[in-house]
């Protein structure tokens, strides 16, 4: 499984946040590895210089031969953000692949 890391103007995607975001992904990869083919993840800074709970990051992931599933969340900082994102991917991802397996 392959990650993409597209950040926006007024985010940077330093190192620890990109290993942040790797080790957050750990158990989608464990669970769902085989059946994706790569998760993009997108920051951006809602609100620019504004300050405040700005930091958003959604998280698409690329299931192999279906529509693409996406979650997001928004945070006072990158690493939130990537953390609440992660953890909604794997509620989104259970629930896909939950009923693919129920029509089988």
């Amino acid at each position: 499984m392959h990650l993409q890391i597209n950040p926006a103007q007024g985010v940077t995607v330093s190192e620890a946040l990109e290993g942040h975001l790797r080790q957050r992904l750990e158990t989608i990869e464990r669970r769902f590895g085989d059946q994706l083919t790569r998760i993009e993840a997108y920051f951006t800074d809602v609100n620019g210089p504004k300050g405040g709970v700005n930091k958003q990051c959604k998280l698409e992931a690329r299931p192999r031969g279906l529509d693409p599933v996406a979650a997001e969340h928004l945070s006072e900082n990158a690493y939130d953000a990537a953390s609440g994102a992660a953890d909604r991917l794997e509620k989104v991802l259970d629930k896909r692949f939950g009923k693919l397996e129920s029509r089988s």
